[in-house]
């Protein structure tokens, strides 16, 4: 029997310098945002637009290879959210040849988060509470989450949660958001 895993730190300062973001200027949207990394973290800023779209975003590269969290049971982010409801969205590999990556926009497990209206907020992602999404709009087949296989990681504010509602905490206007750091936790 293998001891449990300690936590792992997986983002953290300069390990973001590869993030980029991505807005909905994608789907024909006005949003603009960027990230850039400061001393502090990953700094998602700039002016969030609701009409044509609504969302922001700074997502990982695609990590080659996939990060095995299997040894995890959820991630741990250390974000300043400015009181937003955040949208953890995680790539993984498929088991399926990657065919999910052929889907406009591709799967993603995702989750909405709450942050505090200032300061810092731990915010804890169990693994178990992702749901398979598309688009923001929710998968009805029976998928299982592969912790084994994560190909990309996301962090959103966008006017839809994860179930394909309205987000109530959306806020459109300028938008600063800092990760300090990404974890995955026994």
């Amino acid at each position: 029997m293998q001891p449990p895993a300690s936590e792992q730190i997986l983002f953290q300062g300069s390990d973001f310098a590869d993030w980029a973001s991505l807005n909905d200027t994608i789907m024909g949207g006005r949003s603009s945002a960027g990230c850039r990394v400061t001393p502090d973290g990953l700094v998602l800023e700039g002016e969030l637009v609701e009409t044509g779209g609504g969302f922001v975003s700074c997502r990982s590269p695609r990590l080659q290879p996939p990060l095995d969290l299997s040894p995890y049971s959820a991630l741990q982010l250390v974000v300043e959210g400015e009181g937003r409801i955040l949208k953890i969205a995680l790539g993984c590999r498929d088991g399926a040849m990657g065919l999910t990556e052929l889907i406009p926009g591709g799967l993603r497990w995702v989750v909405d988060v709450p942050t505090q209206p200032s300061g810092v907020t731990p915010v804890v992602v169990p693994f178990a509470d992702l749901r398979p999404t598309v688009r923001a709009k929710p998968v009805g087949l029976p998928l299982r989450f592969d912790p084994s296989g994560i190909t990309r990681i996301q962090v959103l504010h966008s006017k839809f949660g994860d179930a394909g509602d309205l987000n109530p905490g959306f806020r459109a206007g300028s938008i600063r958001v800092l990760i300090r750091s990404i974890r995955a936790l026994p």
